[in-house]
């Protein structure tokens, strides 16, 4: 039976069933970056989340049929100041250009450091100003824009007025009242209301501009909040029969838009406001999802406390680690993603070692399909928490089943649920000479149940085949640690001697001696003998 996927909305304040609007186009948008600086930690959780989100949704309805944008933003007042800070000697354009381009390679090869896909599409801002300018065209003649000394103001107060659109203020559940009293405006002698906001303002000629719309004289910039429904509009609804052109207010509404719940009001807020009086559509997405806030050490992070940390001195931080980046995202899926979520040095010293734990029950992997409490789990509002401890047993299961047939199906359950997760880098890391043995071993059973001449013997014969198997694995990764199997094999039987004339401390003595190593001893009685039988495997 197919898991039905259900996602939290924020419109709704409810989980809803998600049900795309055709399945053969499911479509996702995602308030990406401002390229003006190194990203930090806060910033990866909308990343990571999203990208589990896509994985889930590529799982479910097939890679070629989910479209995910995530924006670039590269207009900006931070940007043009930075900009002309560190390149004082060129025009503010070429400046400008240096700046974003350094800074989207550095943030692109750190959401790639934490496991993320490439989104379907990543758009930047200027490569959209005339969809910008044709969108605030078309909300000033719907009568809910204005222009005023330059710019071009947004009224919520005109949209209220307007029929067949949402009420201002719907998502963040407040009322017009509310959001006066509540939010910190712009004072301006030219806005009609506290509350209207920017679509388009004047540029001096010190600051990037574009030949301003509506009849205003001279150049001008977009305001942040119209860029997103713009990119929106040319990347998921236009594409697929929607946009400016349209008049079907069934091809104006796109799946589900996404960003931290920092952006709910006034960004998210405000894109729908533009977006419906555009299109006269009730909707802009179908689901609305946010995730929580991030603290550091239980405190907000702020330069000001000197606990901002960037996605970069995470990975510098962890440098000596191979999977630096899946130790930061298993650290930020512990938590549902809804929930705030505390990035503390504890967190992720217990990440670290969950990950090397999960290298070793990888050992003998090859890729399979995911667990189907997994998918459950994730389907159930990306519930990572409870997907977490299905990988837990899982793992445990692969390390610890007394058959060596379960160890293997755990195992491959096990690696096919990381990928879903996002952890390819160490699935594929861990298991890529695999396939060869296991085909042996597999080609070797085959055989056994063609010449055995009884279930006995079958048996003994598909047992030592899977005592091979899991030789040859571990004596590969006992080399990759520079360690020969025969000088771990005369230790373990040094301790056993120890052991039996009860020189305990001279068998803990080796214990330690090969933990230092890098090896773990498992000690088991022999059920015909009842002597002790240690076996070991690389840690």
């Amino acid at each position: 039976m197919m898991t039905t996927l259900r996602l939290f909305n924020t419109l709704s304040k409810e989980k809803e069933t998600f049900a795309p609007i055709d399945a053969q186009h499911v479509r996702m948008y995602v308030c990406g970056p401002t390229v003006y600086d190194f990203a930090h930690i806060g910033n990866a959780r909308p990343v990571i989340i999203f990208d589990l989100l896509f994985r889930l949704l590529r799982f479910f309805y097939g890679a070629r049929h989910v479209t995910y944008v995530r924006n670039i933003t590269d207009v900006d007042d931070k940007i043009n100041a930075r900009a002309a800070t560190e390149h004082p000697g060129l025009p503010l354009n070429e400046a400008i250009r240096l700046v974003t381009e350094k800074t989207n390679i550095q943030f692109q090869a750190d959401v790639s450091a934490l496991g993320c896909l490439d989104p379907t599409e990543q758009p930047r801002a200027t490569e959209h100003i005339d969809a910008m300018k044709a969108m605030i065209e078309r909300l000033i003649a719907r009568g809910v824009a204005y222009v005023a000394e330059g710019h071009v103001l947004f009224s919520p107060a005109a949209m209220d007025q307007l029929a067949g659109v949402p009420r201002y203020g719907a998502l963040a559940r407040r009322s017009l009242d509310e959001m006066i009293a509540g939010a910190r405006v712009d004072v301006a002698p030219y806005k009609r209301d506290a509350t209207d906001f920017v679509l388009w303002k004047p540029s001096t000629d010190e600051e990037p501009g574009w030949p301003s719309p509506a009849g205003i004289n001279g150049r001008g910039r977009p305001g942040w909040h119209i860029e997103c429904s713009a990119m929106s509009m040319a990347r998921l609804l236009e594409p697929f029969g929607g946009g400016l052109q349209c008049d079907d207010p069934a091809k104006n509404v796109f799946d589900i838009h996404g960003g931290g719940i920092d952006l709910v009001f006034p960004h998210h807020e405000n894109e729908i406001a533009q977006s419906c009086c555009a299109f006269g559509t009730a909707r802009m997405a179908n689901i609305w999802m946010h995730n929580g806030f991030l603290q550091v050490e239980g405190e907000k992070m702020s330069k000001s406390l000197g606990n901002f940390v960037t996605i970069r001195q995470v990975m510098e931080a962890l440098g000596g680690e191979r999977f630096a980046g899946e130790i930061a995202r298993l650290t930020m899926l512990k938590a549902q993603y809804r929930q705030p979520i505390d990035w503390t040095e504890k967190g992720l010293g217990e990440s670290t070692a969950e990950i090397e734990g999960l290298r070793r029950a990888l050992r003998a992997a090859v890729s399979g399909e995911p667990s189907e409490a997994v998918v459950e789990a994730l389907a159930d509002d990306l519930n990572t928490p409870q997907a977490l401890a299905e990988i837990w047993r899982l793992s445990g299961e692969a390390r610890g089943a007394s058959a060596p047939a379960r160890r293997r199906e755990a195992a491959d359950s096990l690696a096919g649920s990381l990928k879903l997760l996002g952890f390819d880098r160490l699935v594929d890391d861990v298991t890529e000479d695999n396939h060869a043995l296991r085909e042996e071993l597999d080609r070797t059973i085959m055989d056994a149940s063609r010449t055995a001449i009884d279930a006995d013997a079958f048996e003994r014969l598909a047992s030592e085949a899977a005592a091979s198997f899991e030789a040859k694995i571990k004596l590969r990764e006992a080399e990759s640690l520079g360690l020969e199997s025969d000088e771990i094999e005369t230790l373990i039987a040094a301790r056993l001697s120890a052991r039996r004339v009860k020189n305990f401390a001279e068998a803990d003595r080796i214990r330690g001696e090969l933990e230092e190593m890098g090896i773990a001893l498992r000690d088991a009685k022999d059920p015909v003998t009842g002597e002790i039988v240690t076996s070991w495997e690389p840690r």
